[in-house]
């Protein structure tokens, strides 16, 4: 509930970044963050100026300033300040309250954050490394081995955390490289390079590093789908167990945060997340299927783009040689009937009509033409003035058929009437209340509901010459409306018949 809580409070270590003098508390924090980065935690004002004065903006900063600026810092919890008494030599000295300081972890973090972020660029970065697969299946491997067949870990805590720490710290970066690395070949920057000339120079290269992604990918993931599958709930909780001992065993000043059972449930919901991604859950496939998909789609659009471009290059190409070969192949042929064929292969018919017919005699594709049976066209000749010869024809009145027909109607309309009336309730009708019923009662009821639902009062006539209002009960929760085709979930609804409450 503690990190919820974090969630709605103001971050007031990052007002440094758009505050008026954010040009010398970047320049100040930066510093304490190079620092820290060497091992030296505990910074004098004296050093701080010296470095700032070594820099040709900072030529008039004042030591006052310096003090100023620090105080603000010390204000918005970048800068813990330390009062130095050990080397006061006089009482002057003492009074003037002499400080060192010292940068928090939430600034830390946050200079190496924006460090990372000045020299990420506009795009974005990742790699399809293959070996960090094969680096997660050999820490997996390690984990099953201390686990397996075995009652209890015998191992210490501290290797058991280990290899739970590179489990995760490849799994860790292999989402980010991946997912990274495809929104990169995804992006527009990447699409406008495709079509141009100059990615022909790399699109061998390109797609080998896809493919051969692709290829250990496949190799790789099989074996740790496996290994997690093998996994038993007993076995995880007691390598978890040891994970959690090994962290609670490390001395920390601060009040623990978390205890046993929730380390341990945070632990299990990271392995979770880790089998859910190369293995899916039963309501999504797994980011493995899709990387695997998004990265053969990649090989694909490369493999169209490529298909365009050397399509593009070939029509601007000069043709100047191939006309003088075929020319003088032309030139060396003695007989007409040579030179035709010559041009038939080369050029293709002169003179070609196509015919067009729907008649399919075989489904098979590889069956040629000469083995399908003949047909027959009749073709119409193509003058301003054809008509097709017709024959008058008598007009059938066909009553016996319109009259059977009609009574057919009529008893099915009637059976309906029936089969309605039967769930008629002291002249109302509701839907929670019906037990199994007949499809076209379903249909029928459902018919009128939608036309209520058009008027403001719900009142409509219904095809049996009455009148009906209907209320749609929104308050309660959804019923199912239950018929031998299926069922309906749905909100429920009274039908009222205004008219006559006992016949439909």
């Amino acid at each position: 509930m503690g990190s919820d809580l974090n969630l709605y409070k103001k971050v007031q270590e990052i007002a440094y970044l758009n505050a008026e003098r954010t040009w010398s508390y970047r320049t100040i924090l930066r510093y304490f963050f190079i620092q820290h980065e060497r091992m030296q935690e505990f910074l004098f004002p004296e050093e701080i100026l010296g470095y700032l004065k070594g820099i040709p903006a900072f030529q008039a900063y004042t030591e006052d300033q310096l003090h100023q600026d620090l105080a603000q810092l010390v204000n918005w919890k970048n800068l813990v300040a330390r009062q130095e008494l050990s080397s006061a030599k006089s009482v002057e000295e003492f009074k003037k309250k002499r400080f060192r300081y010292q940068c928090t972890p939430y600034t830390i973090e946050i200079e190496r954050m924006l460090e990372k972020l000045e020299h990420m660029g506009d795009g974005f970065g990742g790699s399809l490394e293959r070996t960090q697969f094969d680096r997660l299946y050999q820490s997996l491997q390690k984990a099953e081995s201390l686990v397996r067949g075995q009652d209890d870990i015998t191992e210490t805590e501290e290797e058991c955390a280990q290899v739970w720490e590179d489990i995760f710290s490849y799994f860790r970066s292999i989402t980010q490289n991946t997912s990274d690395y495809i929104a990169y070949i995804n992006s527009e920057h990447v699409e406008e390079r495709m079509k141009t000339e100059a990615f022909l120079v790399y699109k061998d290269q390109f797609t080998a590093y896809l493919r051969d992604f692709i290829i250990s990918l496949q190799q790789t993931a099989l074996k740790i789908q496996a290994l997690l599958e093998s996994m038993t709930d007993k076995q995880l909780l007691m390598l978890v167990t040891k994970v959690v001992h090994h962290r609670q065993s490390i001395p920390r000043l601060e009040d623990a945060a978390l205890s046993d059972d929730d380390l341990k449930l945070e632990q299990k919901e990271k392995w979770e997340s880790l089998k859910k991604w190369f293995l899916g859950s039963d309501h999504r496939n797994s980011e493995f299927h899709l990387l695997q998909l998004r990265t053969n789609e990649t090989i694909r659009r490369v493999t169209r783009v490529v298909q365009r471009l050397g399509e593009r290059s070939h029509n601007f190409r000069s043709r100047k040689k191939d006309y003088l070969h075929l020319a003088e192949w032309f030139a060396g042929i003695e007989t007409v009937n040579e030179a035709h064929a010559l041009s038939s292969v080369a050029f293709g018919v002169s003179n070609t009509r196509h015919l067009y017919s729907d008649h399919i005699p075989t489904e098979d594709l590889y069956t040629d033409v000469w083995e399908e049976e003949p047909i027959e066209a009749e073709i119409k000749p193509r003058v301003r003035h054809y008509n097709e010869k017709t024959r008058p024809g008598a007009v059938k009145e066909n009553r016996e058929q319109k009259e059977a027909m009609l009574r057919e109607y009529l008893l099915e309309k009637e059976q309906e009437r029936i089969a309605i009336e039967s769930h008629l309730i002291d002249g109302r009708i509701q839907l929670q209340a019906l037990p199994v019923i007949k499809p076209y009662v379903r249909k029928r009821l459902l018919a009128w509901i939608g036309k209520a639902m058009a008027r403001r009062d719900g009142i409509i006539k219904t095809e049996f010459g009455q009148q009906v209002k209907i209320d749609l009960i929104r308050d309660r929760p959804p019923i199912v409306l239950r018929s031998e085709d299926g069922n309906l979930e749905m909100p429920d609804a009274v039908i009222q018949f205004i008219d006559d409450k006992e016949k439909v």
